[in-house]
């Protein structure tokens, strides 16, 4: 469990993630950029976007206008799964966009339903690893039947699985397979994916430690030993969220939240989910 803002998990390539982060999820034009500047001013090293933000230009230029070094930044994005069959494009529009020399982490946004362009779109990334574009080679909301596939069929394991976590979306299989496989697991939506004033207990337990129902889910999280990359694109909660290091969650209160397990999930299928976001929603409906 790390211990403090900046502090790096090892993958299983060697390479160190910052344990906690910044998500941009929804977050467009000024708002995205202010948000990454109060982030890195506050000591955050760790910034996660995706091309389907829509916010990689600004990310961007908030990272190189910081006054940060760049190696001292992690910076994430995704490939997402229409993209698949020509992922060299969708890369190189990322990177003009970003335009901060290399990236981090690339990670394969969903799985996509179909094993041919997901495997030709997994290849894409190593190569880019191979070629210096990118340091580390992952993957996001992958099941484990997509992670041994990809183990049997290229001989491969990512070092990143990014999943919807948090109190009540444990996936506690695919989090332990992760573990033995020596892949790091990053929770998106760790505050309930913008539910937690849905969650009585949080607040109950937050004000035991003086801290906030965000907070104290946080640090639930932390001591999962999960990266967490929280979105915000307000100052005082960007700087808020980070405060979790000056305290601990009792083993009776952590056993409370683990309670909670199975109450709600805001994850596609990604058994069937191929990116078509608006057939996905309607499809709900």
């Amino acid at each position: 469990m790390i211990k403090g803002l900046s502090e790096t998990v090892t993958m299983n390539n060697g390479q160190g993630i910052p344990g906690f982060g910044l998500g941009v999820f929804d977050a467009k034009g000024k708002a995205v950029y202010d948000a990454v500047r109060y982030a890195i001013d506050a000591g955050y090293r760790h910034i996660d976007t995706a091309t389907l933000y829509g916010n990689e230009k600004e990310v961007g230029r908030a990272i190189r206008e910081s006054g940060v070094a760049r190696e001292e930044i992690f910076l994430t994005t995704k490939l997402w799964p229409t993209d698949f069959d020509d992922p060299q494009k969708a890369f190189d529009l990322s990177m003009r966009k970003l335009d901060c020399g290399y990236l981090d982490l690339y990670l394969l946004h969903w799985p996509g339903a179909d094993e041919g362009r997901r495997l030709k779109a997994w290849e894409f990334v190593l190569d880019q690893v191979d070629k210096k574009n990118i340091k580390t080679a992952g993957v996001s909301n992958f099941l484990i039947c997509h992670l041994e596939e990809l183990k049997e069929k290229t001989g491969t394991i990512p070092a990143n699985n990014q999943i919807e976590f948090h109190p009540w979306h444990q996936q506690r299989e695919l989090c332990e397979y992760c573990r033995q496989q020596g892949i790091v697991v990053t929770a998106w939506g760790p505050m309930f994916h913008g539910h937690l004033n849905e969650e009585p207990l949080m607040p109950k337990i937050g004000n035991k430690y003086g801290k906030s129902a965000a907070q104290a889910t946080l640090r639930w999280a932390l001591q999962k030993d999960v990266v967490i990359i929280p979105k915000s694109a307000r100052q005082e909660r960007i700087i808020q969220n980070a405060d979790i290091f000056d305290f601990s969650l009792s083993e009776e209160d952590m056993r409370a939240i683990d309670a909670l397990d199975g109450k709600g999930t805001y994850s596609f299928d990604a058994m069937t989910f191929d990116g078509d976001v608006k057939a996905e929603r309607a499809s709900r409906k």
